[in-house]
């Protein structure tokens, strides 16, 4: 390491140092919180957070989505040499299932210690953390970017942090991105070895656990709602219902913290609405008007039997969620404007109807005049594969 990158080194540490110990107090306090119990405590306290045993394939992705995309790429590798970090709780419960080395992967601060010598380290798309790179690297993993994207919301402010981003580039030894635009962004920001492979969200979409009988109605699926969006999904859904009687709800917050305030939310519209209402742990026989699905896991199986489909994420400043996964069974889509984050997933699929939140109930109410939809383009993951493989046969 040279005396410049050493400096570097020491300034970024204490810089990240002044911001850690300025953040406990809230760090402390957020840790009793449901969603943060557990990542806080292992992420920012190294509470029952080992490092991962050395010599592995180490994959790194942020959120339950990442976690699951990865899924068909790990299989490609021996159980006992993958090695599985998050930052969340929702994708902690997710790459548990598929490796015993998983953790979640601590603050900046403490990477330059907890990090051991890896073979490879492939990292999902935007987790830039610098010291993720560079002690991986150092320490001798090939480190590679999946995924790479770089939004037309997010680039302006990459660009003008350029400098550092070359600092973290250049501690990468490959780039795998979604489109040509990205990889040209990327490329402006210092990056090099870029590939365009498309999206891995794309490749092995997540299929049904179990097989639902379909009501015989209309069924709506709100899938992945964020705060604000329920109540103008119900809004929504009830001048449906003017319409159609038969029409159904089936209401699906994105995150569990959150079922109880949107079970509350939904109990109180039914009453006033005369509609009936059901919480889909305490009964999942679908018969009801509008049900709230307050149970993980359950929403590939509901697209699979939904006719038309919300896209919760895109109606707030969320940047949407993969519509692919109600794509492949060629629901209408609805989605709001916010799809930022989904930009690429959006264009490889066809019939989606983008509308404002004052469009969504006139939407609703003509949704036999929505296309099905369909998804165009998928995309290969062999070169990853064969990237990490070569980096193996060095060992």
């Amino acid at each position: 390491m040279s005396s410049q990158a050493l400096l570097f080194h020491l300034f970024y540490f204490l810089t990240v140092g002044v911001v850690y110990a300025l953040a406990l107090p809230f760090l402390a306090v957020l840790s009793f919180k449901n969603k943060y119990r557990q990542s806080l405590p292992a992420r920012f306290f190294l509470h029952q957070n080992p490092p991962l045993q050395p010599d592995g394939i180490w994959f790194h992705t942020c959120s339950l989505g990442e976690a699951k995309a990865i899924e068909p790429l790990i299989k490609h590798f021996e159980c006992n040499t993958i090695r599985l970090t998050t930052t969340t709780q929702t994708g902690f419960d997710a790459i548990i299932r598929n490796a015993t080395q998983s953790r979640y992967l601590p603050f900046e601060l403490f990477l330059p210690f907890w990090i051991k010598p890896q073979k490879v380290l492939v990292i999902m798309e935007a987790e830039y953390w610098y010291f993720l790179f560079a002690f991986a690297k150092w320490r001798g993993a090939k480190v590679m970017v999946i995924n790479a994207r770089m939004s037309d919301r997010s680039y302006p402010k990459y660009y003008r942090l350029r400098w550092f981003y070359r600092r973290i580039f250049a501690h990468t030894d490959a780039f795998f991105a979604q489109t040509q635009t990205d990889k040209e962004r990327l490329e402006a920001l210092g990056a090099n070895n870029i590939t365009v492979t498309g999206n891995i969200k794309l490749y092995q979409i997540a299929q049904p656990t179990q097989r639902l009988i379909k009501p015989d109605r209309v069924v709506v699926c709100a899938g992945s709602t964020h705060p604000n969006e329920e109540a103008l999904i119900l809004d929504a859904f009830y001048a449906l219902k003017h319409e159609q009687k038969d029409a159904q709800l089936l209401l699906v917050p994105r995150h569990p913290e959150r079922f109880d305030a949107v079970v509350s939310l939904v109990q109180t519209f039914a009453t006033t609405h005369n509609v009936s209402f059901a919480q889909y742990s305490l009964d999942s026989s679908l018969q009801s008007d509008i049900v709230v699905v307050d149970r993980l896991g359950e929403l590939i199986n509901l697209y699979a039997i939904s006719d038309v489909v919300i896209a919760g994420g895109s109606f707030e400043a969320i940047g949407g969620h993969n519509v692919a996964e109600a794509a492949q069974f060629g629901c209408k889509i609805i989605s709001g404007q916010a799809y930022f984050n989904q930009i690429d997933i959006y264009r490889s699929i066809s019939g989606i109807k983008i509308v404002s939140k004052e469009e969504l109930s006139s939407t609703l109410i003509h949704h036999q005049r929505l296309e099905a939809t369909q998804i165009l383009a998928q995309t290969d993951i062999e070169p990853i594969v064969m990237q990490i493989k070569e980096a193996l046969l060095k060992f």
